[in-house]
């Protein structure tokens, strides 16, 4: 009996099951992420398109700047406005040095103070920490342009006015590079510290030997946005400093803007030569970025 009833059922065909509709919240989160890709690609294009007409304007005549529709390729590359900016009257060599210098002792000042700051006020408990914090941060609610007069009159009494101190030493001090930094010392579990102090080690030997070498991605970051601000001050240098010789890279830009004119091509060849070197920061400081979040991602 149980024989007869195994082979009748292996003789009827096999159910099929149908076919599973796809999940509505799958698809539906699929199309956002597509449709989201595709608006951020058109606002990336967007940012790009008028550096790629700085650098296309720096090889053009100056009839073809304001050519329309705009020639995004010239037929006849002109180097010329190039070789200007490095060999001219007014070289570019000594502004480049100028900002280099400005830019690089104030960045590197400026990230290792503002982790040091940062380290006090995330890992050393004191009275009155939160509140010297918020009062801290509060400053960042006043404007750079209030600071000119007093800042000013200062130098000028230090006797720091038209030299490069009046740049560097006020860019050694960021308050969002603090913030920054104690907002990435926060999340350092505070077991690693305890740990330290059980063998032994003081609050100079968990920085140094700790904390610090964790983090290498904000250092990074930090390092990127405020070299960015120091290569690109404007306002500081121009109030600041009076010698052509002391001139910084933004303030050289002003030596193409004629009496009666502006030598657009040769603007737009200093200002493509102007972001290389903001372009090489930002490729050195990338590979601690992504090693940042790549063994974040590992420690899950």
């Amino acid at each position: 009996m149980k024989t007869t009833t195994i082979a009748k059922a292996s003789l009827q065909p096999p159910s099929r099951e149908p076919a599973r509709k796809p999940d509505t919240a799958v698809v539906k989160k699929g199309l956002f992420q597509s449709a989201a890709t595709l608006v951020m690609l058109f606002f990336g294009i967007l940012m790009v398109v008028p550096f790629l007409w700085m650098i296309s304007t720096s090889f053009k005549t100056p009839a073809e700047v304001f050519q329309y529709p705009i020639k995004w390729i010239p037929a006849d590359l002109r180097w010329d406005h190039h070789i200007k900016v490095w060999t001219g009257d007014n070289s570019f060599v000594h502004y480049y040095l100028n900002s280099l210098k400005v830019s690089i002792i104030s960045t590197a000042g400026a990230t290792f103070l503002s982790a040091f700051a940062a380290y006090g006020f995330a890992r050393i408990y004191f009275k009155g920490r939160n509140a010297l914090f918020m009062i801290y941060l509060s400053m960042m609610m006043v404007p750079p342009q209030v600071l000119f007069v007093p800042k000013f009159l200062m130098f000028d009494w230090a006797g720091i006015y038209n030299t490069h101190l009046a740049l560097i030493l006020p860019g050694l001090f960021t308050i969002f590079g603090v913030f920054m930094m104690r907002q990435f010392f926060l999340s350092v579990p505070y077991e690693i510290s305890e740990s330290a102090f059980i063998d032994g080690a003081g609050h100079f030997r968990i920085f140094f030997q700790l904390v610090l070498p964790l983090a290498k991605p904000a250092l990074a970051t930090l390092a990127i946005i405020d070299f960015s601000w120091h290569w690109n001050d404007y306002e500081n240098a121009l109030v600041f400093l009076i010698d052509d010789s002391l001139y910084t890279v933004p303030l050289g830009l002003q030596n193409f803007i004629l009496e009666n004119t502006v030598d657009y091509n040769g603007m737009m060849a200093a200002a493509t030569a102007g972001i290389i070197p903001m372009i090489i920061v930002f490729l050195l400081g990338q590979r601690f970025i992504v090693q940042g979040i790549s063994n974040t991602a590992v420690k899950g």
